[in-house]
């Protein structure tokens, strides 16, 4: 199988496309990666070199090739319950002294394939009973956005489940399907993914009560990182939550929220 090499210059255009595009910083080490991810797509076109795939992606739509490139170069690493402290928080301090307007609204605004959004959907189902509440996961994957949508999962995927979650709210997979699990539709109808670039603006997402913005700022510069908190800072309730992720900081960028916990800020 013929093997690509990428140029400086080549992964520089690369670099500058998902910066602009999706703010993320590819440090010189992400070479190798950017090379194994597209090389797929110059061996699908039958193109030479990089720069004829860049030229290609850029005069393609903005949901064509462009997108397959952003698809393939973002990193999409997420589990059931994943760090979970912020679930116990949660469900000790947040959701027991929720005194409602409306339903609750929650934004698991970097949802990848969809682990953390139904995770917060079986807590919210399981500790409001019959009080409203709804979930919107974004990310700015497409591809991981269907996986979401179809809520289902191969079973070396859910070992963060509680087993009383699993009981309740997930469909073992027989026959074609053995080995998979299936959130059940209860909870589905309650969770929307749609696609957001977090770099760009919000537009009508509406405004809500907690926001999980976890382990995606990693990857962004620092003026990237003020331009996203100030952006969710107003599409949140006065009172509202935002979570990130245990790895990260908003040191200096956290204008109109005070820190509650480490990685758990309230808006003021």
């Amino acid at each position: 199988m013929l093997q690509f090499k990428i140029t400086d210059s080549e992964f520089k255009l690369i670099r500058d496309f998902i910066y602009d595009h999706a703010g993320i910083n590819l440090s010189d080490e992400k070479k190798t990666l950017v090379t194994s991810r597209l090389s797929k797509r110059l061996r699908h076109y039958s193109l030479n070199s990089f720069k004829e795939y860049f030229d290609l992606m850029i005069a393609s739509p903005k949901d064509g090739e462009q997108q397959v490139a952003v698809d393939l170069l973002t990193t999409n690493e997420t589990y059931f319950f994943r760090e979970p402290k912020h679930f116990a928080f949660l469900e000790k301090e947040v959701l027991p002294n929720w005194k409602g307007r409306g339903p609750l609204r929650v934004w698991s605004a970097a949802s990848s394939t969809g682990e953390e959004a139904y995770s917060i959907a079986m807590l919210l189902d399981d500790m409001l009973g019959n009080r409203p509440w709804e979930i919107f996961g974004s990310d700015i994957s497409s591809r991981v956005l269907k996986s979401a949508q179809q809520g289902h999962y191969i079973q070396n995927r859910i070992d963060g489940i509680p087993k009383e979650y699993l009981r309740k709210y997930c469909l073992k997979g027989t026959g074609d399907h053995e080995g998979t699990l299936l959130i059940d539709s209860s909870l589905r109808k309650k969770v929307r993914f749609a696609p957001v670039n977090l770099k760009r603006p919000l537009g009508n997402v509406g405004e809500f009560d907690i926001i999980f913005l976890r382990n995606v700022l990693i990857y962004f510069d620092i003026e990237t990182k003020r331009q996203i908190i100030r952006q969710l800072v107003e599409k949140m309730h006065p009172d509202g939550y935002l979570f990130i992720g245990h790895s990260e900081s908003l040191k200096g960028i956290h204008d109109g929220l005070e820190t509650v916990m480490p990685t758990v800020y309230q808006k003021i």
